[in-house]
Protein backbone atom coordinates (compact mmCIF):
# COMPACT_ATOMS: atom_id res chain seq x y z
CA UNK A 1 0.00 0.00 0.00
CA UNK A 2 1.79 2.96 -0.76
CA UNK A 3 2.32 5.99 1.77
CA UNK A 4 0.49 8.80 1.69
CA UNK A 5 1.77 12.23 1.19
CA UNK A 6 3.47 13.43 4.94
CA UNK A 7 1.63 16.77 4.08
CA UNK A 8 -1.18 15.47 3.75
CA UNK A 9 -1.25 13.31 6.89
CA UNK A 10 -0.55 16.07 9.10
CA UNK A 11 -3.16 17.85 7.56
CA UNK A 12 -1.18 21.08 6.25
CA UNK A 13 0.23 22.52 2.68
CA UNK A 14 3.24 21.85 1.55
CA UNK A 15 6.04 24.03 2.56
CA UNK A 16 4.20 24.75 5.92
CA UNK A 17 6.84 26.44 8.42
CA UNK A 18 8.15 25.14 11.57
CA UNK A 19 5.16 26.32 14.28
CA UNK A 20 2.30 24.94 11.41
CA UNK A 21 3.95 21.73 11.80
CA UNK A 22 4.31 21.33 15.40
CA UNK A 23 0.82 22.73 15.90
CA UNK A 24 -0.74 20.13 13.54
CA UNK A 25 1.55 17.32 15.22
CA UNK A 26 0.50 18.54 18.61
CA UNK A 27 -3.12 18.34 17.71
CA UNK A 28 -3.62 14.94 16.08
CA UNK A 29 -1.01 13.50 18.58
CA UNK A 30 -3.19 14.19 21.52
CA UNK A 31 -6.51 12.79 19.51
CA UNK A 32 -4.64 9.44 18.39
CA UNK A 33 -2.07 8.62 21.50
CA UNK A 34 -2.55 5.21 22.53
CA UNK A 35 -3.40 5.77 25.78
CA UNK A 36 -6.41 7.72 24.70
CA UNK A 37 -7.61 4.96 22.51
CA UNK A 38 -6.82 1.99 24.35
CA UNK A 39 -6.90 -1.58 22.15
CA UNK A 40 -7.78 0.87 19.01
CA UNK A 41 -5.67 -0.33 16.28
CA UNK A 42 -6.68 1.89 13.88
CA UNK A 43 -5.90 5.03 15.86
CA UNK A 44 -2.21 2.97 16.77
CA UNK A 45 -1.52 2.91 12.93
CA UNK A 46 -2.94 6.83 12.88
CA UNK A 47 -0.26 7.60 15.30
CA UNK A 48 2.25 6.13 13.84
CA UNK A 49 1.62 7.72 10.62
CA UNK A 50 1.41 11.17 11.99
CA UNK A 51 4.68 10.50 13.95
CA UNK A 52 6.67 9.29 11.15
CA UNK A 53 5.46 12.11 8.72
CA UNK A 54 6.32 14.88 11.16
CA UNK A 55 9.73 13.36 12.14
CA UNK A 56 10.66 13.87 8.67
CA UNK A 57 9.29 17.41 8.25
CA UNK A 58 10.55 19.01 11.36
CA UNK A 59 14.08 18.08 9.87
CA UNK A 60 15.11 20.85 7.77
CA UNK A 61 17.20 18.80 5.80
CA UNK A 62 15.25 15.63 5.96
CA UNK A 63 12.24 18.46 4.76
CA UNK A 64 14.30 19.58 1.71
CA UNK A 65 15.10 15.74 0.57
CA UNK A 66 11.41 14.97 1.11
CA UNK A 67 10.10 18.71 -0.29
CA UNK A 68 12.32 17.30 -3.68
CA UNK A 69 12.47 13.80 -3.95
CA UNK A 70 9.06 12.66 -2.03
CA UNK A 71 9.05 9.27 -0.11
CA UNK A 72 11.90 8.42 -2.46
CA UNK A 73 14.52 10.22 -0.72
CA UNK A 74 14.39 7.48 2.26
CA UNK A 75 14.72 4.46 0.40
CA UNK A 76 17.63 2.84 -1.21
CA UNK A 77 20.36 5.20 -2.24
CA UNK A 78 18.80 8.49 -1.31
CA UNK A 79 20.88 8.68 1.48
CA UNK A 80 18.29 8.66 4.20
CA UNK A 81 18.48 5.35 6.39
CA UNK A 82 17.77 2.14 5.54
CA UNK A 83 13.78 1.77 5.83
CA UNK A 84 13.12 4.77 6.11
CA UNK A 85 11.81 7.21 8.98
CA UNK A 86 9.97 4.05 10.04
CA UNK A 87 9.80 2.43 13.24
CA UNK A 88 13.43 1.33 13.54
CA UNK A 89 16.11 1.41 17.01
CA UNK A 90 16.14 4.83 16.83
CA UNK A 91 12.64 5.34 17.06
CA UNK A 92 12.13 5.45 20.72
CA UNK A 93 14.80 7.52 21.64
CA UNK A 94 13.17 9.81 18.71
CA UNK A 95 9.48 9.57 19.93
CA UNK A 96 10.90 10.71 23.36
CA UNK A 97 12.31 13.88 22.22
CA UNK A 98 9.50 14.73 20.36
CA UNK A 99 6.89 14.15 22.69
CA UNK A 100 9.90 16.29 25.14
CA UNK A 101 9.32 18.84 22.88
CA UNK A 102 6.02 18.85 22.26
CA UNK A 103 4.33 18.06 25.91
CA UNK A 104 6.32 18.84 28.31
CA UNK A 105 4.47 17.01 31.26
CA UNK A 106 1.98 15.40 29.14
CA UNK A 107 4.92 12.69 28.44
CA UNK A 108 6.72 13.17 31.71
CA UNK A 109 8.69 16.01 30.19
CA UNK A 110 10.94 18.96 31.55
CA UNK A 111 9.19 21.02 33.48
CA UNK A 112 10.54 21.35 37.60
CA UNK A 113 13.90 19.53 36.49
CA UNK A 114 16.78 20.99 38.21
CA UNK A 115 20.44 20.47 36.86
CA UNK A 116 21.80 17.25 35.53
CA UNK A 117 18.52 16.67 33.98
CA UNK A 118 16.82 15.35 37.87
CA UNK A 119 13.91 17.22 39.07
CA UNK A 120 13.61 19.44 42.28
CA UNK A 121 11.32 18.89 45.30
CA UNK A 122 10.88 22.90 45.64
CA UNK A 123 7.07 23.69 44.28
CA UNK A 124 5.90 27.47 43.99
CA UNK A 125 2.77 28.58 46.48
CA UNK A 126 -0.53 29.00 45.11
CA UNK A 127 -1.81 32.65 44.43
CA UNK A 128 -4.14 33.66 47.07
CA UNK A 129 -7.25 36.24 46.47
CA UNK A 130 -8.56 38.46 48.86
CA UNK A 131 -11.83 40.07 48.45
CA UNK A 132 -12.08 43.86 49.84
CA UNK A 133 -14.75 46.33 50.43
CA UNK A 134 -14.44 49.90 50.58
CA UNK A 135 -16.12 52.88 50.38
CA UNK A 136 -16.39 55.88 47.79
CA UNK A 137 -14.92 58.08 49.85
CA UNK A 138 -12.08 55.50 50.82
CA UNK A 139 -11.36 55.24 46.60
CA UNK A 140 -11.50 59.55 46.74
CA UNK A 141 -8.74 59.30 48.84
CA UNK A 142 -6.95 56.14 49.19
CA UNK A 143 -6.34 54.34 52.52
CA UNK A 144 -3.74 51.66 54.07
CA UNK A 145 -5.20 48.85 55.43
CA UNK A 146 -4.75 46.76 57.40
CA UNK A 147 -5.72 42.38 56.69
CA UNK A 148 -5.45 39.16 58.28
CA UNK A 149 -5.39 36.82 55.46
CA UNK A 150 -4.70 32.56 56.73
CA UNK A 151 -2.42 31.16 54.49
CA UNK A 152 0.68 28.53 54.06
CA UNK A 153 3.77 29.61 55.54
CA UNK A 154 7.18 28.44 55.42
CA UNK A 155 7.91 26.44 58.37
CA UNK A 156 10.57 28.00 60.87
CA UNK A 157 11.89 24.75 62.14
CA UNK A 158 12.82 22.95 59.15
CA UNK A 159 13.28 26.34 56.98
CA UNK A 160 10.80 24.84 54.73
CA UNK A 161 12.63 21.95 53.58
CA UNK A 162 10.14 19.52 54.87
CA UNK A 163 13.20 17.16 56.81
CA UNK A 164 14.06 17.10 60.22
CA UNK A 165 16.71 20.00 61.15
CA UNK A 166 20.05 18.22 61.12
CA UNK A 167 18.81 15.95 58.40
CA UNK A 168 18.06 16.78 54.38
CA UNK A 169 15.64 15.08 51.93
CA UNK A 170 17.36 12.31 49.48
CA UNK A 171 17.78 11.55 45.96
CA UNK A 172 15.13 9.09 45.25
CA UNK A 173 16.12 5.72 44.05
CA UNK A 174 13.42 4.72 42.18
CA UNK A 175 13.64 7.38 39.88
CA UNK A 176 17.31 8.26 40.09
CA UNK A 177 16.33 11.95 41.29
CA UNK A 178 14.19 12.33 38.07
CA UNK A 179 10.99 12.63 39.06
CA UNK A 180 9.41 10.22 36.51
CA UNK A 181 9.87 6.81 35.55
CA UNK A 182 10.20 5.09 31.63
CA UNK A 183 8.54 2.16 30.64
CA UNK A 184 8.50 0.43 27.23
CA UNK A 185 5.08 0.10 25.52
CA UNK A 186 5.35 -1.82 21.98
CA UNK A 187 7.08 0.95 19.98
CA UNK A 188 7.68 3.89 21.65
CA UNK A 189 8.80 4.49 25.76
CA UNK A 190 6.18 6.20 27.88
CA UNK A 191 7.36 8.22 31.01
CA UNK A 192 4.83 8.30 34.25
CA UNK A 193 5.58 10.07 37.02
CA UNK A 194 7.49 8.21 40.23
CA UNK A 195 4.64 6.37 42.31
CA UNK A 196 7.39 6.77 45.55
CA UNK A 197 8.65 10.59 45.44
CA UNK A 198 5.56 11.59 43.11
CA UNK A 199 7.41 13.58 40.73
CA UNK A 200 9.45 15.57 43.81
CA UNK A 201 12.92 13.68 42.55
CA UNK A 202 13.66 13.41 46.15
CA UNK A 203 12.39 11.46 49.25
CA UNK A 204 11.86 12.72 52.86
CA UNK A 205 13.21 9.47 55.24
CA UNK A 206 13.23 12.02 58.91
CA UNK A 207 10.41 14.54 58.49
CA UNK A 208 10.04 17.63 60.35
CA UNK A 209 7.79 16.84 63.21
CA UNK A 210 6.15 20.06 63.56
CA UNK A 211 5.28 20.52 59.70
CA UNK A 212 5.20 16.41 59.19
CA UNK A 213 7.17 16.75 56.11
CA UNK A 214 5.23 19.93 54.25
CA UNK A 215 7.80 22.47 54.57
CA UNK A 216 4.67 24.86 55.40
CA UNK A 217 1.88 25.77 57.92
CA UNK A 218 -1.38 27.54 57.51
CA UNK A 219 -1.14 30.37 59.55
CA UNK A 220 -3.02 33.65 59.77
CA UNK A 221 -0.62 36.84 58.76
CA UNK A 222 -1.69 40.32 58.96
CA UNK A 223 -0.36 42.64 56.11
CA UNK A 224 -0.96 46.24 54.77
CA UNK A 225 -2.15 47.09 51.63
CA UNK A 226 -1.82 50.47 49.97
CA UNK A 227 -5.16 51.58 48.02
CA UNK A 228 -4.39 54.24 45.86
CA UNK A 229 -6.35 57.10 45.58
CA UNK A 230 -8.97 57.03 42.30
CA UNK A 231 -9.29 52.75 42.19
CA UNK A 232 -12.43 51.91 40.60
CA UNK A 233 -14.96 48.62 41.38
CA UNK A 234 -13.01 45.46 40.21
CA UNK A 235 -9.87 47.14 40.70
CA UNK A 236 -7.05 44.11 41.36
CA UNK A 237 -3.76 44.57 43.41
CA UNK A 238 -0.91 42.41 43.29
CA UNK A 239 1.15 41.64 46.81
CA UNK A 240 4.10 39.70 45.12
CA UNK A 241 5.63 37.14 47.29
CA UNK A 242 2.45 37.15 49.77
CA UNK A 243 0.64 34.17 48.55
CA UNK A 244 1.03 30.67 49.57
CA UNK A 245 4.39 29.60 50.46
CA UNK A 246 6.25 27.14 48.04
CA UNK A 247 6.26 23.43 48.88
CA UNK A 248 9.79 22.56 50.60
CA UNK A 249 11.55 25.96 49.96
CA UNK A 250 9.75 26.48 46.60
CA UNK A 251 9.08 30.55 45.99
CA UNK A 252 5.58 31.76 47.38
CA UNK A 253 2.97 32.66 45.35
CA UNK A 254 1.48 36.45 45.21
CA UNK A 255 -1.32 37.81 46.76
CA UNK A 256 -3.80 39.32 44.64
CA UNK A 257 -6.97 42.28 46.36
CA UNK A 258 -9.93 42.63 44.14
CA UNK A 259 -11.34 45.37 45.43
CA UNK A 260 -15.16 46.40 45.22
CA UNK A 261 -16.53 50.15 46.02
CA UNK A 262 -19.82 50.42 48.08
CA UNK A 263 -22.74 52.63 46.42
CA UNK A 264 -22.98 55.95 48.23
CA UNK A 265 -25.95 57.49 49.30
CA UNK A 266 -25.47 61.03 46.95
CA UNK A 267 -23.03 60.29 44.46
CA UNK A 268 -22.67 57.48 41.00
CA UNK A 269 -20.07 57.24 39.45
CA UNK A 270 -18.91 57.05 35.57
CA UNK A 271 -15.15 56.53 35.09
CA UNK A 272 -13.66 59.93 36.75
CA UNK A 273 -17.19 61.62 37.33
CA UNK A 274 -19.76 61.91 39.54
CA UNK A 275 -23.54 62.45 39.48
CA UNK A 276 -25.55 63.73 41.88
CA UNK A 277 -29.09 64.24 41.70
CA UNK A 278 -30.35 67.48 43.63
CA UNK A 279 -33.63 68.09 44.76
CA UNK A 280 -35.20 71.95 44.41
CA UNK A 281 -38.32 73.65 45.32
CA UNK A 282 -40.78 74.75 43.13
CA UNK A 283 -40.19 78.05 44.11
CA UNK A 284 -36.35 78.05 43.78
CA UNK A 285 -37.09 76.79 40.25
CA UNK A 286 -39.60 79.01 39.35
CA UNK A 287 -37.38 82.54 40.51
CA UNK A 288 -33.92 81.15 40.61
CA UNK A 289 -31.83 80.73 43.76
CA UNK A 290 -28.46 79.28 45.26
CA UNK A 291 -28.37 76.06 46.94
CA UNK A 292 -25.25 74.27 48.30
CA UNK A 293 -24.69 70.86 47.40
CA UNK A 294 -22.38 68.37 48.89
CA UNK A 295 -18.28 67.07 47.45
CA UNK A 296 -16.85 64.15 47.61
CA UNK A 297 -14.30 65.37 49.84
CA UNK A 298 -16.92 66.50 52.48
CA UNK A 299 -16.73 70.21 51.70
CA UNK A 300 -19.74 72.43 50.04
CA UNK A 301 -19.96 73.76 46.71
CA UNK A 302 -22.55 76.72 45.96
CA UNK A 303 -24.96 76.13 42.59
CA UNK A 304 -26.64 78.94 41.00
CA UNK A 305 -29.64 77.77 39.87
CA UNK A 306 -31.35 79.91 36.98
CA UNK A 307 -34.91 81.04 36.81
CA UNK A 308 -36.88 78.51 35.00
CA UNK A 309 -34.84 75.99 35.83
CA UNK A 310 -36.46 72.65 34.53
CA UNK A 311 -36.31 68.84 36.41
CA UNK A 312 -32.52 67.39 34.41
CA UNK A 313 -31.38 70.22 34.33
CA UNK A 314 -27.56 69.36 34.88
CA UNK A 315 -24.52 72.10 35.85
CA UNK A 316 -20.88 71.23 35.96
CA UNK A 317 -18.64 71.51 38.52
CA UNK A 318 -15.03 70.93 37.04
CA UNK A 319 -12.36 68.91 38.61
CA UNK A 320 -15.11 68.23 41.69
CA UNK A 321 -14.82 63.84 40.91
CA UNK A 322 -12.68 61.33 41.59
CA UNK A 323 -9.06 61.49 41.14
CA UNK A 324 -7.39 59.30 37.76
CA UNK A 325 -5.78 56.60 38.83
CA UNK A 326 -1.58 57.06 39.25
CA UNK A 327 -2.63 60.44 37.46
CA UNK A 328 -2.89 64.15 38.96
CA UNK A 329 -6.10 64.61 36.32
CA UNK A 330 -9.31 64.80 38.19
CA UNK A 331 -12.65 64.26 36.99
CA UNK A 332 -15.77 66.05 37.21
CA UNK A 333 -19.01 66.47 39.36
CA UNK A 334 -22.52 67.08 37.64
CA UNK A 335 -25.71 68.26 39.53
CA UNK A 336 -28.98 67.05 38.07
CA UNK A 337 -31.37 69.19 38.96
CA UNK A 338 -35.17 67.65 40.12
CA UNK A 339 -38.14 70.10 40.23
CA UNK A 340 -39.79 68.95 43.63
CA UNK A 341 -43.75 69.29 43.69
CA UNK A 342 -45.53 70.19 47.11
CA UNK A 343 -47.55 68.12 49.09
CA UNK A 344 -49.38 68.36 52.15
CA UNK A 345 -51.07 71.60 50.91
CA UNK A 346 -52.79 73.99 53.77
CA UNK A 347 -56.02 75.18 52.41
CA UNK A 348 -54.25 79.08 52.06
CA UNK A 349 -51.39 77.38 49.98
CA UNK A 350 -53.92 75.77 47.65
CA UNK A 351 -56.24 78.86 47.32
CA UNK A 352 -52.36 80.55 46.01
CA UNK A 353 -51.92 78.24 43.64
CA UNK A 354 -55.00 78.57 41.97
CA UNK A 355 -54.99 81.99 41.82
CA UNK A 356 -51.89 81.85 40.42
CA UNK A 357 -52.80 79.03 37.70
CA UNK A 358 -55.37 82.11 36.99
CA UNK A 359 -52.79 84.44 36.48
CA UNK A 360 -50.68 82.34 34.37
CA UNK A 361 -50.45 82.88 30.80
CA UNK A 362 -47.94 81.54 28.86
CA UNK A 363 -45.53 80.33 31.97
CA UNK A 364 -45.61 76.60 30.42
CA UNK A 365 -44.60 76.48 27.20
CA UNK A 366 -43.68 73.06 27.21
CA UNK A 367 -47.17 71.71 28.24
CA UNK A 368 -49.04 74.37 26.28
CA UNK A 369 -47.59 73.40 23.63
CA UNK A 370 -48.09 69.50 24.07
CA UNK A 371 -51.70 69.98 24.88
CA UNK A 372 -51.69 72.00 21.76
CA UNK A 373 -50.39 69.10 19.39
CA UNK A 374 -53.06 67.06 21.36
CA UNK A 375 -56.17 68.65 20.21
CA UNK A 376 -54.91 68.64 16.73
CA UNK A 377 -54.52 64.74 17.43
CA UNK A 378 -57.73 64.52 18.46
CA UNK A 379 -59.60 66.46 16.05
CA UNK A 380 -57.52 64.54 13.16
CA UNK A 381 -59.34 61.25 14.38
CA UNK A 382 -62.72 62.72 14.59
CA UNK A 383 -62.90 64.23 11.19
Amino acid sequence: MAKRDYYEVLGVQKGADEKELKGAYRKLAKQLHPDANPGDKTAEHKFKEITEAYEVLKDPQKKAAYDRFGHAAFEGGMGGRPGGPGFGPEFTSSMSDIFEDLFGEFMGGGRGRGRGGGRTSAARGSDLRYNMEISLTEAYSGKTAQIRVPTATACDVCKGSGAKPGSSPKTCGTCGGQGAVRAAQGFFTVERTCPTCHGNGQVISDPCSNCGGQGRLTRERTLSVNIPAGVEDGTRIRLAGEGEAGLRGGSAGDLYIFLSVRPHEFFQRDGADLFCKVPVSMIVASLGGDIEVPTIDGKKARVSIPEGAQTGKQFRLKSKGMPVLRSNQMGDMYIQVTVETPVNLSRKQRDLLKDFEKESRNNSPESEGFFAKARAFWEGFGS
